[in-house]
């Protein structure tokens, strides 16, 4: 209960609790906070280890996302290490291995040796390492090469910075987002400026809703601040005509809100779609390739938006260029059944599937590599739309180059590439559940390679559990206390599941 309720172990010593314990019990003896802390908590985490070590050991090849967290009530800085992989009926498993204490300065060095003494831990031999997924930071980067493993940014945190970059850090766009956090601020730390602004949405008949924050490191909160006020626009006229505003918006700069709103609402989309637990670096190409294709469309929509879409455009295409170039992105993109090849020019499309043949040859010792025929692709259709849009019209252009190859030849990988693509909202790990019998080969390196997550989604979830852990009640937890409560709260589930 203290570790999945992130209570401190002082709650035995609590009068409410040690009550309700003598009602519910009144012979038995409470013990003290030490033994909880001491004995129940190492002997706890004891358990839960050897469960983790049991279901690891049969994972062939494991992926990790990592990241550094430093508490804001205690001068302790955490290194996180998530691992990812799926077994052999094709589910997706995650456990939390260490967020365990890293003091001193976070050199690159000292962070490959951290990553070398948690996999030394574990048993896991860097031969089964198939990637890590890590922040942009240059440390973070240098720390994966020197510890002799792979490593993937993080697309969120790309994702963010070609935000940033392309729109955000525009003048006029941050002079609006500047104001908007005074507004915003004015109704966070007044309680009365809330109430008046609650009672004017009532008589407006607006939904009552607070207005949101944003946040310096995630763009998105940015873009749901904008939402927030926008929405509320009517309810802030009626406040400001009433009581005093710290910061008022004029009719251009309201106009400026509600371009960005529709600018970035397909950023918004896919920032939400690749910090879902399913996602996987097969989507990172696909995703690039529709946003770049949407963004280069010219719609009505586009008045007064036509410039900074032309600069957001090109921030991406910058922040994004090498992934068509890298390995794994190519690799496990061909692997996922929703995509395959489709999302390939000419030239790429036989580089990939040369590199598949290539790894699905190497990993079963097999030198059968076959040429696969190359089609013109089809007429192209013109669309203008969404996200979700861009994604059908690309599939729609090279479906007749699906079909069209030679389905008769022996070799598994143009077998599995001839077929036609599933749907978008089905699993990739279902589809290999279902057909791993009929491409053995190819499921063996889609288990290794969609393995992989494509942001460090779960490890900043994790340092969410972390600063409710290493809160104002616990400033003084020692780092392997904090940790071992961590490692039960997240990984004591999995011994109900299996």
């Amino acid at each position: 209960m203290i570790a999945l309720d992130n209570q401190p172990f002082s709650v035995v010593e609590d009068e409410g609790f040690r009550r309700l314990i003598n009602y519910l019990e009144p012979r038995y003896a409470l013990p003290s906070r030490r033994y909880f802390s001491d004995v129940a908590l190492p002997e706890l985490y004891s358990v839960v280890y050897v469960h983790i070590e049991k279901i690891l050991a049969d994972a062939t090849s494991v992926s990790f996302t990592t990241d550094i967290w430093t508490s804001s009530v205690s001068p302790v800085s955490m290194l996180s290490l998530t691992a990812h992989w799926i077994d052999q009926d094709f589910v997706l498993k995650k456990a939390i291995l260490h967020s365990q204490e890293c003091p001193g300065s976070h050199t690159a060095a000292a962070i490959a040796t951290a990553f070398e003494g948690m996999t030394e831990k574990w048993k896991i031999p860097k031969a089964n390492v198939h990637v890590v997924l890590r922040d942009n930071a240059r440390n973070m980067s240098k720390a994966t090469e020197e510890f002799g493993v792979p490593s993937l940014p993080c697309m969120a945190h790309t994702l963010h910075l070609a935000v940033h970059e392309g729109v955000l850090s525009q003048r006029s766009v941050a002079d609006v987002v500047a104001l908007g956090k005074k507004i915003v601020g004015h109704f966070k730390h007044s309680q009365l400026a809330s109430s008046r602004l609650q009672s004017i949405q009532k008589e407006l008949g607006i939904p009552i809703k607070s207005l949101k924050q944003d946040v310096a490191t995630r763009w998105n909160s940015t873009f749901y601040m904008m939402e927030s006020l926008v929405e509320q626009k009517r309810a802030l006229a009626a406040y400001a005509a009433e009581f005093e505003l710290p910061a008022s918006l004029t009719a251009n700069q309201w106009g400026i809100l509600e371009n960005m709103i529709t600018l970035l609402a397909p950023f918004e989309q896919l920032t939400r779609e690749i910090s879902s637990a399913e996602a996987s670096a097969a989507d990172v190409i696909p995703a690039v390739v529709a946003l770049t294709r949407l963004l280069g469309k010219s719609s009505d929509a586009d008045r007064g938006v036509r410039t900074a879409k032309e600069i957001l455009l090109k921030a991406v295409s910058d922040r994004f260029s090498g992934v068509q170039c890298e390995p794994l992105y190519l690799v496990a993109t061909m692997l996922d059944a929703r995509y395959k090849d489709r999302y390939f020019d000419d030239d790429k499309k036989m580089r990939a599937r040369d590199l598949l043949l290539k790894v699905v040859d190497e990993m079963m010792g097999s030198e059968d590599q076959r040429d696969v025929s190359k089609e013109g692709p089809p007429e192209k259709k013109t669309r203008t739309g969404s996200l979700l849009d861009m994604y059908e019209e690309i599939l729609q252009e090279n479906v007749l180059l699906g079909e069209q190859i030679n389905t008769e030849t022996s070799s598994q990988v143009p077998a599995y590439l001839a077929e036609a693509t599933i749907p978008r909202r089905d699993s990739p790990l279902e589809y290999w559940k279902s057909n791993q019998a009929r491409f053995p080969a190819v499921a063996r390196v889609a288990r290794r390679y969609i393995s992989a997550p494509c942001t460090t989604v779960e490890s900043e979830r994790l340092f969410s559990a972390v600063s409710n852990v290493m809160d104002e009640k616990r400033n003084r937890i020692a780092g392997e206390k904090a940790e071992m409560l961590i490692f039960v709260q997240r990984n004591l589930p999995l011994l109900n599941k299996n």
